[in-house]
């Protein structure tokens, strides 16, 4: 009897000794599996890039005039390693630090003639345009085409021609004024265009694509203000459906608008 007492002590012994082991057992694959589903997922958000980061830093105006916050857009611009340029790029940079100084100069010269705030306004936006290429010519250490301030002078003999015929166009009349400011916007918006092709750098596409922003508000305004006049502007550089979509959609306000 004894003997079968401790038989029976012993086989449940051994039971208890397999259910505790069988335990001890799964215990690290659970583990193990649970860390995995908790990390994997912070592990795959940390390598990714913010979304929408740096992407709009303009400021718009009650006319449309649309400048851009140069603090904020160095600080971007600084945050992003410098990589060689190509000679595109490079060519790119120096032809629309100039661009933006012809399209500044223009508006101010015909400022003086006709009195007309929206070539006063737009022009201060387009100061902020110019220092915003600057800011690439300085982090890519590029010479600055634009030696100094002085209204109508260009490094550039093409676009110290075209400023010369642009003004020259803009002194018959008031009119004749306003379908220069909204050919030289489109002028931008397809000269950018070009560059921003010819990049693979996000820090020099973000300027770009905030300088097109700004072209696309002005063009916008001229093309405003010509109706006013009873005038229907006619694209000159733009395709006609391109010009449509831009002219039907409304100003482009940034991340404050």
């Amino acid at each position: 009897m004894e003997m079968k007492k401790i038989g029976i002590l012993a086989l449940i012994g051994l039971i208890l000794i397999g259910l505790v082991a069988g335990c001890v057992s799964k215990t690290p694959t659970q583990t193990v599996t649970q860390t995995q589903t908790t990390t994997s997922p912070a592990a795959q958000g940390q390598h990714g890039p913010p979304e929408g980061k740096g992407s709009d830093f303009i400021n718009v105006g009650g006319e449309g005039n649309t400048s851009i916050d140069t603090q904020a857009l160095k600080q971007y611009i600084d945050s992003i390693p410098a990589e060689p340029l190509t000679e595109e790029e490079k060519q790119g940079l120096l032809w629309m630090r100039e661009e933006e100084k012809l399209a500044r100069d223009v508006y101010l010269t015909l400022y003086e003639k006709w009195k007309l705030p929206i070539f006063q306004n737009i022009a201060r936006s387009e100061q902020t345009h110019m220092d915003s290429v600057k800011l690439l010519l300085e982090k890519y250490n590029l010479p600055d085409p634009v030696a100094d301030e002085v209204v109508g002078k260009f490094s550039n003999p093409e676009i110290q021609k075209l400023y010369n015929e642009l003004v020259e166009k803009g002194s018959k009349s008031q009119i004749d004024a306003l379908k220069v400011g909204a050919m030289i916007e489109e002028l931008d918006i397809v000269d950018l265009q070009k560059w921003i092709s010819k990049t693979n750098k996000q820090d020099i596409i973000t300027v770009y694509e905030n300088l097109m922003k700004g072209s696309r508000n002005h063009l916008r305004a001229f093309v405003s203000q010509l109706k006013n006049y009873g005038v229907t502007y006619e694209p000159q550089y733009l395709s006609k459906e391109e010009y449509e979509q831009i002219i039907n959609s409304p100003m482009e306000t940034g991340p404050s608008g």
